[in-house]
């Protein structure tokens, strides 16, 4: 069975209507980056940070995997599947995913401030007061824009054995995830799912023009024909 790795971004989600700070506005939601998405803004604020990601949960609850999301996880019934997203939803294991590597962390999880092992799945609020067993204040289990990457080493791991790569929506334009497809056997057909015109320095892609909802089906149609 051939190894399919997806590497999903921002454009995978905003088709469920889900946005980020990629947005042109550069805006989440009405919020700036650096007041809700760092370890200074925590630090500073940590209320807002928490309520911050506490209405991201609660919106995710209302939001549903779309086509391309589906597609993908079909796939698995034809190709073992590995799925690297910079998205910290969940609509890639809702959609029926089961492989899936989230290099910026989970909205459903948090994580202890001075505990860091500390991880647990959380399914409503979170609150300053709210601490791990050891003492330590719960805060979101997310990657903050200046932190490092702990799952970035697993992820090039998962790339460099790849029979077929799949990058969509997203421009590989942001360093570190940005430098993931490099890890791809020589030769190793790679496709591309974005509706703007980002190139990547590769040899052997096929670009497909199209939002990740309506490109994501019919390159898993063709996939699935290719492969017998």
């Amino acid at each position: 069975m051939k190894h399919l790795v997806v590497l999903s971004g921002a454009g995978v989600s905003a088709d469920s209507g889900i946005k980020t700070f990629r947005d042109a506005d550069g805006l989440w939601e009405n919020y700036r980056v650096e007041d809700v998405c760092t370890p200074e803004a925590l630090a500073a604020n940590p209320a807002l940070v928490l309520d911050f990601y506490n209405q991201r949960r609660r919106q995710l609850k209302t939001t549903q995997p779309n086509a391309g999301h589906i597609a993908i996880a079909e796939l698995e019934k034809v190709f073992k599947v590995d799925v690297i997203t910079q998205n910290v939803d969940n609509l890639h294991e809702r959609a029926g995913s089961t492989r899936v590597l989230h290099l910026h962390g989970e909205l459903t999880k948090v994580r202890s401030m001075t505990h860091p092992a500390y991880i647990c799945e959380v399914d409503g609020d979170i609150a300053v007061g709210d601490l791990c067993p050891q003492g330590g204040q719960l805060r979101p289990h997310i990657v903050f824009f200046g932190e490092a990457v702990p799952m970035l080493e697993r992820a090039a791991a998962i790339v460099s054995t790849a029979d077929l790569l799949l990058i969509a929506g997203t421009s590989m334009v942001v360093y570190p995830a940005a430098s993931l497809y490099g890890y791809a056997p020589q030769n190793c057909p790679i496709y591309v799912i974005n509706p703007d015109a980002t190139t990547i320095a590769a040899p052997n892609v096929t670009y497909i023009r199209e939002r990740f909802a309506v490109g994501m089906p019919q390159l898993a149609q063709q996939l699935k024909m290719d492969n017998g």
